[in-house]
């Protein structure tokens, strides 16, 4: 076991991983907040996945600027976010029409989104806003290009302050 061990630590440091060394050592990414998963329909997909996670939905929620509804159930210290388009040419309905339904996107809680965003953006990564934007479930969010992080999209949120 040690040998691979080994193994993925030199990996990570031909990668460039282990670069900040200096850097504190709190934890940027504090967990996986939650998982999003694009629906055509609450109606239907919030029954079902009542039944999927042996719970129920505490908080439906709809988000204007991207025209999407919510619907979200708690699953040990994650969330599953569901997510439908209020709109034929919304994000999530072209996400659907181009993908399918499944997942959409993984959410990390950051404590600091702003110090979170700079330092993604000086390692290359590229950002779809410069600024956080208003999310569902009372965050403040910030999404990562999916070519940034080997095809998947990445969500920064962090609770309003």
């Amino acid at each position: 076991m040690q040998p691979v061990r080994i193994a993925a630590a030199s990996l990570c440091r031909r990668a460039g991983h282990f670069r900040d060394a200096a850097a504190p050592k709190t934890r940027r990414m504090q967990k996986i907040e939650h998982i999003g998963i694009a629906v055509k329909s609450l109606e239907t997909a919030v029954p079902l996945y009542e039944m999927l996670l042996g719970t129920t939905c505490y908080k439906t929620e709809q988000v204007e600027s991207e025209a999407v509804s919510t619907a979200f159930f708690h699953t040990g210290d994650t969330k599953i976010e569901l997510l439908a388009s209020t709109d034929p040419e919304g994000v999530i309905a072209r996400f659907i029409e181009k993908k399918g339904e499944g997942i959409h996107h993984i959410a990390f809680a950051v404590a600091d989104i702003w110090a979170e965003m700079k330092r993604l953006k000086e390692q290359g990564f590229e950002l779809l806003s410069e600024e956080p934007k208003e999310g569902a479930d009372n965050k403040l969010v910030c999404f990562l290009h999916p070519r940034s992080a080997h095809g998947v999209l990445v969500e920064l949120c962090m609770e309003k302050p």
